[in-house]
């Protein structure tokens, strides 16, 4: 007998099938249990909360509230829920106060399923007494609160607001509650628990496996260059992402890519709001655009189509890591993670830390985060068993990153560490004061500098001792040696070096240093659309129909067309009317009668009766 959460799953959202572990958390939080899920980007998460509103709401529970931290998300997920034909609404800053009271009134009158609300809103006195009444009466269901991880301090993405939603299990301690996050650690997990007060609450932890993503990190020489390099090879014409740490990089990437053919637009805080949502309404609904961003952009993006997520500075850490490469791909097809990362960005890093007003526990964490992700960049195995082993997951080698795929040639690194370690104690003994890399390796490479004659470091002993080695040799040794913490950079004394008690195993010889060979171009790569080379032409067939022959193709490329046109009516996202893989289905099916269209996924009852006809009419 099918479950009514299956039946929900079939007839509201078109699907078949459960994918694991969704079935589990739904009947868990349809029978009124708490839950606590982590689960990675693109794996479903707001299905387990949809479904058991949908679920208890037929049960006559009433609404389900859904706390989410952006606008731009409540608008796609309540417009895409209502395609399903599911009665959703959101109360945001958007709405005027006209508009703003009638949604109370409906809520009220118990006509949503679902509301969504950002934290700040759902912990007001006004909004708390409208769930009073609601609760009064038996008719508040449920909680979901989305993006839980804001809710710690340990997470990427911290925001004090979320520290408020207590008062929700305080004041309605019978109302089930499930908080869902991508990404989570475990001090972040614990965090969560604490925070939320969710002891009793069942923890769902799927893998965090995305193995559709090809992760790759390259050693930062000209990132521009690089860069442009990257999307002109192997993702011409495709949507992706490009996250930078400041404004002004990201205006001047964009500026640069949009003056060689890419239509790449600016996004960060210091642009006016207006043109911020401009700017990521034409990236959600629009085809093929890059959008430049600090990480100010991102959270809750629901575009299952992005091909590449790159950073051109390292992120804090793997959870900031992990959740922003996690926008690559939502759709299941090949996606690329690329980054750039030199010592500067090590030192960059460093130094926020350790010129944050943070208590020194908090500073503590943080650098270990941070090691945790030099140790991914620097690693010479498997990127994807490094990062999954960082949220405690066990895997074996991918055959999908850049150092399976072309394994790095390593070369013993361990005396040219002793060497610059040695200088960094003599230099310091000489003058009296610390410096910074470039200095350090200009005396090790015996280079007759202004600084190194001001400060009469060519007298040292190890003054041209390391001449054999090439400055990209040595950066790349103190990276390692940053990585590892056998050397430290002062934030407060001009970056400069200093050694560590871990400097002295490495000194004595007792711990080596093992390091990749620095590799200027990437190898060649297998292309996202099954040719060799990974050179897509612009226009060239989306992933999703390349199975399809070429009747099929000119299907697809009629519904998309369609699709477009129905998208800027409803002024939504194009895959919130149907995904690409569901066109290509229907490509593939040519369908001739309505019946023809049941079973295909993601082609609900709701969208069959909407839809149903017009697409018949442009498949034939």
């Amino acid at each position: 007998m099918t479950s009514p959460s299956s039946a929900i799953l079939r007839e509201v959202f078109g699907y078949e099938a459960f994918r694991s572990p969704q079935q589990a958390i739904v009947e868990h939080v349809v029978a009124g249990g708490d839950a606590l899920v982590l689960m990675p980007t693109g794996g479903g998460k707001s299905l387990c909360y949809q479904i058991p509103a949908i679920a208890r709401e037929q049960q006559g529970q009433g609404v389900t509230v859904v706390v989410s931290p952006l606008i731009a998300l409540m608008h796609d997920q309540v417009g895409a829920l209502r395609e399903a034909g599911v009665a959703a609404a959101f109360l945001n800053s958007t709405l005027d106060w006209e508009q703003a009271q009638e949604v109370e009134r409906r809520l009220l009158r118990g006509e949503f399923t679902l509301l969504y609300a950002a934290p700040e809103r759902v912990t007001t006195p006004r909004f708390l007494a409208q769930l009073d009444a609601l609760h009064a009466r038996g008719k508040l269901s449920l909680f979901a609160i989305d993006e839980a991880h804001c809710v710690s301090q340990w997470g990427h993405d911290f925001r004090p607001e979320y520290r408020a939603l207590t008062v929700l299990h305080q004041r309605y301690s019978a109302v089930p509650r499930i908080a869902l996050t991508a990404t989570a650690d475990a001090l972040t997990r614990a965090d969560i628990i604490e925070r939320l007060q969710l002891e009793d609450a069942r923890l769902f932890i799927s893998s965090f496996d995305r193995p559709n993503i090809r992760y790759q990190i390259v050693e930062k020489k000209d990132a521009t260059a690089q860069l442009l390099r990257f999307i002109e090879r192997e993702h011409e014409g495709d949507a992706g992402i490009v996250y930078c740490q400041s404004r002004r990089k990201v205006e001047d990437i964009a500026q640069m890519l949009c003056e060689h053919g890419v239509n790449a637009l600016p996004y960060h805080a210091g642009l006016d709001a207006g043109l911020r949502q401009t700017h990521q309404d034409r990236f959600l609904r629009e085809e093929g655009v890059v959008m430049v961003a600090t990480i100010a952009f991102g959270m809750g993006i629901d575009k299952p189509d992005v091909r590449f997520v790159a950073h051109l500075d390292m992120p804090k850490n793997i959870e900031g890591y992990y959740q922003e490469t996690g926008r690559a791909g939502r759709d299941g097809l090949a996606a690329d993670a690329w980054m750039v990362y030199g010592l500067q960005d090590v030192v960059n890093q460093a130094r926020m830390i350790d010129e944050s007003p943070a208590g020194e526990e908090f500073k503590r964490v943080m650098r270990g985060k941070l090691d945790a992700l030099l140790s991914l960049a620097e690693a010479v195995d498997c990127r994807r068993v490094r990062l999954l082993g960082y949220f405690g997951e066990r895997s074996t080698p991918c055959g999908n990153c850049d150092n399976c795929l072309t394994p790095p040639q390593v070369w013993d690194g361990t005396d040219a560490a002793r060497k610059l370690l040695s200088t960094i104690y003599r230099v310091r003994q000489n003058s009296g004061i610390g410096f910074g890399a470039g200095h350090i390796m200009d005396i090790v490479r015996g280079k007759s500098t202004e600084k190194v004659a001001q400060f009469g470091h060519a007298s040292l002993s190890t003054f041209g001792i390391g001449a054999a080695f090439s400055e990209t040799q040595l950066r790349g040794v103190l990276r390692q040696l940053i990585a590892t913490g056998a050397l430290a950079v002062d934030a407060q004394a001009f970056n400069t070096l200093q050694l560590t008690e871990g400097s002295r195993a490495v000194l004595k010889g007792e711990q080596n240093v093992q390091l990749r060979e620095s590799v200027t171009v990437p190898a060649a790569r297998k292309s996202h659309r099954g040719g060799a080379g990974g050179k897509s032409a612009r226009g060239s067939a989306a992933p999703a129909s390349t199975a399809l022959d070429a009747a099929g193709q000119s299907r697809f490329e009629a519904l998309r067309a369609w699709r477009g046109e129905v998208a800027r009516e409803h002024n939504l996202p194009a895959y919130v009317i149907f995904h690409d893989a569901t066109l290509a289905a229907i490509a593939e099916r040519a369908p001739a009668t309505l019946a023809d269209l049941q079973g295909v996924s993601g082609i609900g009852a709701a969208k069959l009766e909407k839809y149903g006809e017009e697409v018949l009419r442009v498949v034939n």
